[in-house]
C-alpha cells in the first residue's frame, strides 16, 4: 500500500511538472513571435512598400536580419515578382533571395531569420504552402522565435486563423482554409467601408464581412485600411502605418486608429 501511494504520488508530481513545463514553454513561445502585418503593399500617395519603409526597416534591423526570404507564391511570375521587390528593399540595405530558387523550399525556411510574404492570390498562395508542407513549419518557427514574419495582403491573410475573409476569387482549392494561425483571428486587407452612389447598389464589403460573421465557426475579423500595419510583438498587438483598422465580432464594428493597442485579440 505505501508502495502503491508512493507510485501515485510521484505520478501526480510528474503529471503537474509536465503541465506547468508545457505551459511554461507554451508562454514563452507566444511571447516570441515577431510579426508585421500590412494591409497591403501599395498605397495611395506612395511608391511600392514606402509607405513602410521604416517600420520594416527598423523591425529587421533589431532582429538583426540581413538576409530576407521572399515567398512569391501568391503570383504566378515568381522570377518578376521577387526581382519587383528585391529592388525596392534591397537599396534600404536588405539582401532579398527568392524561395522559389531554392530546391527545397523547406530547408529554405528553416535556415532562414525572416520570410515577407507577398500579396496577389489568397488561394493560391495557401494551396502552395501546403504543397510544400510549409504551413506548421512556418508556425512553429514564427511561434518559436526563430524566424520573424513579413506578410502583404495575401500574405497578411495566411498569417491568420483562417482565409475564410479574403477579397480574392477562389481560383485554386488549398487543401484547408485553415491558415499559419500567428493571430487567432481573421484579417480582411485592403477593407473600405461603404460607399453609397446613385448608381452602385451592389454589395458592400461590411455586408460580406456580416455573412461570415453568422457562421458557427466565424473568429472575430481585423479590417486593416490601406496604409495599416499591424505589429504582432509577442503578446502585443498595436496599429501602426498611416490608417487604422475596423474589428467586427458578432453583433458589433469598432473603429481603431493608429496607434492603438488591441492586444486583447491575442486572448482569443
Amino acid at each position: 500500500m505505501r508502495l502503491s501511494l508512493f507510485t501515485l504520488h510521484n505520478t501526480f508530481i510528474s503529471h503537474i511538472t509536465n503541465s506547468l513545463r508545457s505551459h511554461y514553454s507554451y508562454t514563452i513561445m507566444k511571447m516570441s513571435r515577431q510579426a508585421l502585418l500590412l494591409s497591403s503593399s501599395n498605397c495611395h500617395g506612395y511608391s511600392l512598400l514606402q509607405f513602410a519603409k521604416e517600420e520594416i526597416s527598423y523591425f529587421l534591423q533589431k532582429n538583426n536580419v540581413t538576409q530576407l526570404l521572399f515567398v512569391p507564391y501568391a503570383q504566378n511570375n515568381h522570377d518578376e515578382y521577387t526581382k519587383k521587390m528585391k529592388d525596392v528593399i534591397e537599396p534600404w540595405g536588405f539582401n532579398v533571395t527568392g524561395l522559389h530558387t531554392y530546391p527545397d523550399p523547406a530547408s529554405a525556411i528553416k535556415s532562414a531569420k525572416a520570410i515577407f510574404i507577398g500579396g496577389g492570390n489568397t488561394f493560391l498562395l495557401l494551396n502552395k504552402l501546403y504543397e510544400n508542407n510549409l504551413v506548421n513549419l512556418i508556425r512553429e518557427k514564427v511561434n518559436g522565435g526563430s524566424l520573424v514574419y513579413i506578410g502583404s495582403s495575401a500574405g497578411t491573410n495566411v498569417a491568420t486563423k483562417s482565409i475564410h475573409t479574403t477579397n480574392d476569387m477562389p481560383i485554386i482549392y488549398p487543401p484547408s482554409f485553415e491558415a499559419v494561425g500567428i493571430v487567432p483571428f481573421n484579417i480582411n486587407p485592403h477593407y473600405i467601408d461603404k460607399i453609397e452612389t446613385d448608381t452602385h447598389k451592389g454589395e458592400t464589403r461590411d455586408q460580406r464581412i456580416a455573412e461570415y460573421m453568422e457562421m458557427t465557426h466565424a473568429n472575430p475579423v481585423l479590417g486593416l485600411r490601406e496604409g495599416c500595419i499591424l505589429h504582432v510583438n509577442g503578446d502585443s498587438l498595436l496599429l501602426k502605418g498611416v490608417a487604422g483598422a475596423v474589428l467586427f465580432k458578432k453583433e458589433s464594428k469598432v473603429e481603431y486608429p493608429v496607434g492603438a493597442d488591441i492586444s486583447f485579440l491575442l486572448k482569443q
